[in-house]
């Protein structure tokens, strides 16, 4: 568990620039190279309040580099299917605005397709990590819960309209959205959210001459699926001493659905999690579970108390080697889950000993609360042993995701899998 909390954000990191590196390194024809393509962007826009008091600022300014790497002439089934996307790395730069804010030097994979095939509007989805040069300290920068680790994961969601097409240079409006959070690695956790629009420029290398048609004719295919995961991850529970250290959600899961053309996979599955903080807050006989107290009956089952069950739909791009999944879950088993609500959406640090007969306000288990506990959703990246372009029975994955609960960061978490493929020579 120590080793995993001390190379968690290099292995981030890692996993970051081995996803770039393969995206960018995608197969060609023999004889045709993936056009390169540098893009420019100069962003501004709205960076919401992340908390009450949140610092006074100007908008966030934002310079960006894209480069990246035209997938028209690549084989590779899913390439085709998605019509030639656009695949590369983000390099950025953001002035948050004001000093207590400090900025942030970001890194993250890109991919970018057609929309509504609309050869002039395009979506670009990425996800990254960003260093940030100032941060949440409650002595000398209280008012900036935002951000509260040097490292945070980033992600990024744009759609780009080109309004002037030149022969080596194509002129973009953007409009879209900027997320940064820690994953829930250390309290406050508000992370940072900035909505955003950008001009940028497409400069290539040659003329235009991209084309939309794909270089191969694939038949449709399906197939069967069944896959299984274990996931450690990790989160904090409070920012009151002894409960803002790191400490693990173990799960395992399973899944069933169906991959089409070796480039979409669709699936329906279960999971489990065990959350320690959880389960370390009953046993020692924390405020809240004392005799008497609202959840005094936790007690009966330590175990079963920390425990999550619940099921869940999850959709996958499959590049290959690599796959970008989202998850969207309903759980019928969290009953721990009321003592951090309760503790972290009341006032503001509140203390690790809660009295019985107090004022202070702790957080209300209203309509708000019932939808959290009850929806949780999971996104992030996987990267397969043997790629998915020319699919086996038996394959290996590895993941980073972060775990959330109804769009609130829950935790962050590394996992292994195995996928068996239906329908394949073992």
């Amino acid at each position: 568990m120590v080793l995993f909390v001390i190379g968690m954000k290099p292995l981030l990191t890692t996993f970051i620039l081995l996803f770039s590196i393969s995206l960018l390194a995608q197969e060609t024809k023999a004889g045709k190279k993936s056009d390169f393509v540098f893009t420019p962007e100069l962003l501004s826009g709205v960076l919401a309040e992340a908390n009450e008091n949140f610092p006074k600022h100007d908008p966030p300014v934002a310079l960006f580099a894209n480069f990246g790497w035209e997938q028209d002439n690549n084989p590779q089934e899913s390439a085709q299917r998605l019509k030639g996307p656009r695949t590369g790395i983000m390099l950025g730069y953001t002035r948050m605005g004001a000093d207590s804010l400090g900025s942030s030097i970001t890194v993250m994979p890109t991919i970018e397709f057609n929309v509504f095939r609309k050869e002039k509007l395009k979506v670009l989805v990425g996800m990254g990590a960003s260093y940030f040069t100032e941060k949440f300290d409650p002595i000398t920068n209280f008012n900036n819960q935002g951000i509260t680790t040097d490292l945070t994961m980033s992600f990024r969601s744009f759609m780009h309209y080109q309004i002037i097409s030149r022969e080596l240079m194509d002129w973009r409006l953007g409009v879209g959205y900027l997320h940064h959070s820690n994953g829930h690695t250390r309290l406050p956790n508000q992370g940072l959210n900035m909505f955003l629009v950008s001009l940028s420029a497409d400069v290539k290398g040659k003329p235009n001459s991209r084309s939309t048609a794909p270089t191969t004719v694939f038949e449709r295919s399906r197939y069967s699926y069944v896959a299984l995961r274990t996931g450690l991850g990790t989160n904090v529970l409070s920012t009151a001493d002894g409960f803002n250290d790191l400490k693990g959600i173990y799960t395992v899961s399973g899944e069933y659905g169906r991959v089409l053309n070796n480039t979409f996979k669709l699936g329906v599955g279960f999971h489990y999690r065990f959350y320690q903080h959880y389960y370390d807050y009953i046993t020692n006989n924390e405020s809240l579970v004392q005799e008497g107290r609202e959840f005094e009956s936790l007690k009966d089952n330590p175990g079963w108390s920390a425990s999550n069950f619940g099921v869940h739909g999850a959709a996958e791009i499959l590049l290959n080697h690599f796959g970008i999944e989202i998850q969207i879950a309903a759980n019928f088993h969290k009953p721990a889950y009321p003592i951090d609500w309760r503790i972290n959406q009341g006032w503001k640090n509140i203390p690790r000993v809660i009295p019985a007969e107090s004022n202070i306000v702790l957080g209300e288990l209203d309509s708000t609360y019932r939808l959290k506990k009850l929806i949780s959703s999971r996104m992030g990246l996987k990267y397969y042993l043997f790629g998915n372009q020319q699919p086996t029975a038996h394959n290996l994955f590895a993941g980073i995701h972060i775990n959330s609960n109804l769009g609130q960061a829950d935790f962050s978490e590394l996992s292994l899998g195995y996928v068996y493929n239906f329908g394949f020579a073992e």
